[in-house]
């Protein structure tokens, strides 16, 4: 009876207990046909042929998110479906930020003015929101603390916002619409002013009699100033109001705009941003420029005296580096004079140097030569004109060439070196040499070059003579020298290595010292230039970079220095 009743009470406290804590079950396995099933419902929603499956707010949630995210574990909860919610920003935790309406207050309290000092107000002026120290107003001669008159109204009380990171960078946060209304309200009034002004003036003037009616009408449909865009500031003007002056920087419509000057697509460039045009649109059509109308900006930029004032004004910068205190626009007679005398100057120092030179060497008579059209009376440069003298063919400009000498033949060779490539290696194409400065042996050099020829020295081996056939007795006799020889120089071996394994070492200890003294200037070099200024620092780009011996690399792992070393604070010592 006491076994069973232990049963009883074992079987009634696991129950208990089981009932306690909610959600213990685990979920029921799936039968093979409702997980087949299961799996298509998902690839037919990847696919987008089944709608998505939607969570317990209303929200679809993506069909390719995996399960172990969407989905909560059996033992939180197995009751709930998939969800997001714990993928998105929780309410509870949000930081809560200021409104866009909240700003701080302006001004002081506009309620009853405190005629009384009060205790603990600022002896200064009387506020309560601040002490004297931190008081704005004009110190007084006699505070307002023994006066008791002329006491200033409290601040507002300040509120504490909690800006977002958009509302930190607000540059309108805090501002305030009525100013601008202010603004408005201001011009509106002056506006006013300028109509009753105008019509009590027409007024006057039609009594007066200066005025008649159908003027007085004629005025009157024009009252509308913004009626017309032709008495109104246009884009692309600016209206003088003092001089009536209007200065266009914009295309008036009834001009032809730049870019169907010419239609050709090779013709001069439009910039359409700056709507400029800088070159000739006419130039190749053979057109004068100036017989058009328009040919480009630089005709219009570079005409007159644009370019002697552009001239003068870089004979200015010169100038005043050199020590002369002239300016183009403070000065400009002094920088006129003063350039007309450099000019005069240069050119006679130019003239006296050609007639030094002239002197010194001869050859006028190759300079008074006529050019060779005329001596000739023919030339083979081929040049076509337009009927207005324009070249249309021929004259173009030259090929910008090298400094170095180009087309360069020496040593007989009829194609210049880098002509020819083969294996890594430039050479000669006429003789396929690869050997620079060497002399051309023309199709002989190809052919050899070419043929997979034996080097000389092995080319002119000597014939070996047969040797006649040695008998056992000659060979047995040959084999036991060469044992004797063998013996012996094993024996010179021995003595030799003992001897020179003793010089080995003397010279290894050598250069393991002077590796070690080489690795300690190294690292005094590197202390003293890790104690300058990074952009005072030396650059190594020109230094030697070679493998290290190994007497070096011994000497780097003797002087290392090891972290984990417990002796490493002794090394210095």
């Amino acid at each position: 009876m006491a076994e069973q009743a232990s049963a009883t009470a074992t079987a009634t406290a696991t129950s208990a207990s089981t009932e306690g804590i909610v959600g213990l079950d685990e979920p029921k396995k799936l039968t093979r046909e409702d997980w087949r099933k299961k799996k298509e419902l998902e690839e037919q929603r990847k696919l987008g042929n089944a709608p998505a499956e939607v969570d317990e707010e209303g929200k679809d949630i993506n069909p390719h998110i995996p399960q172990y995210i969407s989905s909560v574990p059996w033992y939180i909860d197995p009751s709930k479906r998939p969800t997001l919610k714990h993928q998105r920003p929780q309410t509870e935790s949000e930081k809560q930020y200021s409104a866009i309406g909240e700003w701080y207050k302006r001004g002081v309290q506009e309620n009853a003015v405190t005629t009384k000092f009060r205790k603990g107000a600022c002896e200064n002026c009387g506020a309560m929101t601040h002490k004297k120290k931190d008081c704005l107003e004009r110190p007084r001669k006699v505070g307002a603390k023994f006066t008791g008159t002329g006491i200033a109204p409290d601040e507002h009380a300040q509120v504490q916002l909690a800006l977002d990171y958009d509302g930190k960078r607000d540059r309108w946060n805090g501002y305030d619409p009525e100013e601008h209304q202010r603004i408005v309200e201001e011009y509106a009034k002056v506006d006013l002013a300028k109509r009753t002004l105008k019509a009590q003036k027409l007024q006057d003037e039609l009594a007066s009699g200066k005025l008649d009616q159908s003027e007085r009408e004629h005025d009157s449909e024009d009252e509308d100033e913004d009626k017309y865009a032709d008495d109104i500031d246009m884009p692309g003007q600016n209206f003088d109001s003092k001089r009536r002056i209007t200065v266009r920087n914009l295309r008036i419509r009834e001009d032809t705009a730049k870019y169907l000057r010419n239609l050709d697509p090779n013709s001069a460039y439009y910039d359409p941003k700056t709507r400029a045009m800088r070159e000739n649109p006419y130039y190749n059509t053979g057109m004068n420029p100036d017989e058009v109308g328009y040919a480009g900006d630089n005709f219009a930029r570079y005409s007159g005296d644009t370019i002697t004032m552009a001239q003068t004004q870089l004979f200015a910068w010169e100038a005043y580096e050199r020590g002369s205190e002239v300016h183009l626009q403070a000065d400009p007679t002094k920088l006129e004079l003063l350039h007309k005398s450099f000019k005069v100057k240069k050119e006679d120092f130019k003239e006296k140097q050609r007639e030094s030179i002239l002197e010194k060497y001869g050859g006028q008579e190759h300079l008074d030569a006529p050019p060779r059209e005329l001596l000739l009376a023919q030339t083979e440069d081929y040049v076509e004109y337009s009927r207005h003298g324009a070249v249309l063919k021929g004259l173009e400009k030259a090929v910008a060439r090298s400094k170095y000498e180009e087309d360069v033949l020496i040593n007989n060779h009829t194609c210049i070196w880098g002509s020819y490539w083969k294996d890594g290696c430039w050479g000669y194409k006429c003789c396929h040499s690869m050997v620079k400065q060497s002399y051309c042996t023309g199709e002989a050099g190809i052919g050899v070059n070419n043929t997979d020829c034996v080097p000389f020295e092995e080319g002119l081996t000597e014939p070996q003579e047969e040797e006649e056939p040695k008998s056992l007795l000659e060979m047995h006799r040959e084999k036991i020298k060469e044992k004797k020889k063998k013996k012996k120089n094993k024996k010179h071996r021995k003595h030799s290595s003992d001897s020179s394994d003793s010089e080995d070492e003397e010279k290894k200890k050598e250069k393991l010292k002077k590796a070690l003294e080489a690795e300690d200037r190294r690292v005094k070099h590197i202390e003293a230039i890790m104690q300058l200024d990074e952009r005072k620092r030396p650059y190594n780009s020109l230094q030697e970079v070679k493998a290290p011996t190994e007497e070096e690399m011994e000497a780097f792992r003797m002087k290392r220095c090891r972290p984990d070393d417990p002796m490493a604070s002794f090394l210095g010592q």
